[in-house]
């Protein structure tokens, strides 16, 4: 079976911005674009994303999640790296139209129709290092995958890095290509010498994220997450999860935690830990290594409150139970 992201339906939707204003969008080959080498995205990063999903439900219907949290979310990251403001109608429109046109390939659950809109600087200039592009193109790319974890979410083992950062403080929250590279050299490392699947960045011992996903502890009925600023990405999974705990009548605790804190809570039994993502949903940590030592967390398995979590937020993807906050939008 093909890895994860890596098929592509033949088009995708797609439009620039010239002259000041969006051209109208059209479905476009999906293999390539044309860009001029001197393209600021290619020199200076002027790049964002996102990630959401279409759901095949049980009667046929397909549904987009969170359409709309994810369109904000777009239009804040291309404000924030100063590319030309989105057209939030349009970018909803490109979304659903190619989505309706591949309704057929949506995969049955736990499959699932990956939706990534981009939005890439293109104007031809090596001299506005300091200068934002003035022209622009953004396209919607569809990629149907089938379950992150096929072979069942396996417990993470998590580095606890406290002398760096995932990225620069106020890129935080921006969803940018640039944030993911500058955080795989320290990950690889960490893969290499003391096999982490992953870094989770605690600056000076303040626990934020790790180089792909939000982190939540939850310690009883208590879920622990940092709160909302502008150090780190504003997931919609993390959103979610947090609403749906509440929903269950847990407590949803957004503040400040540290690496001691949380190593003292994630000793305790039936203590988690996990990481949410688009992707992944909800992934379960068995394993802090800090300071060469290794700290498991709670059994060190899946616990059940991560795997209800986790189900919770299927269900409603899949339909299987009710919208009750309207995050889903029929194609």
């Amino acid at each position: 079976m093909a890895a994860f992201g890596t098929v592509f339906m033949p088009l995708m939707a797609s439009t620039s911005f010239e002259n000041a204003q969006w051209k109208p969008a059209e479905m476009v080959p999906s293999n390539s674009i044309t860009m001029h080498p001197g393209a600021h995205v290619l020199h200076y990063s002027s790049t964002c994303f996102e990630g959401l999903k279409a759901f095949r439900h049980a009667d046929g219907s397909i549904h987009v999640f969170r359409m709309d949290k994810n369109i904000q979310r777009f239009a804040q990251s291309s404000r924030f790296l100063s590319l030309p403001a989105i057209d939030e109608t349009q970018v909803e429109n490109m979304i659903l139209d190619v989505v309706a046109h591949y309704a057929a390939d949506v995969p049955e659950p736990p499959g699932s129709m990956y939706i990534r809109p981009t939005h890439i600087g293109t104007e031809g200039s090596i001299g506005k290092a300091a200068s934002p592009s003035l022209t622009s193109m953004s396209y919607v790319l569809l990629s149907p995958v089938g379950d992150y974890f096929s072979g069942g979410a396996k417990p993470l083992r998590i580095l606890l890095d406290e002398t760096g950062m995932r990225c620069a403080p106020h890129m935080g929250m921006i969803k940018s290509g640039g944030n993911y590279a500058s955080a795989l050299g320290p990950i690889l490392k960490a893969k290499a010498e003391v096999q982490a699947d992953q870094i989770l960045f605690c600056p000076n011992g303040d626990v934020q994220e790790t180089g792909a996903a939000n982190f939540l502890l939850i310690d009883g009925n208590e879920i622990i997450t940092k709160a909302l600023d502008s150090s780190f990405l504003h997931g919609v999974t993390r959103d979610s999860i947090l609403t749906l705990a509440k929903d269950l009548g847990m407590q949803v605790s957004e503040r400040n935690l540290t690496v001691t804190e949380l190593l003292e809570r994630a000793a305790k039994p039936g203590v988690e830990a996990a990481l949410s993502g688009t992707a992944a949903v909800l992934t379960p940590i068995g394993t802090f290594i800090h300071h060469n030592q290794e700290h498991r967390v709670g059994s060190g398995e899946a616990g059940p409150t991560t795997q209800k979590l986790r189900q919770a937020l299927n269900d409603i993807q899949w339909g299987k139970a009710p919208d009750n906050h309207g995050w889903l939008t029929k194609i």
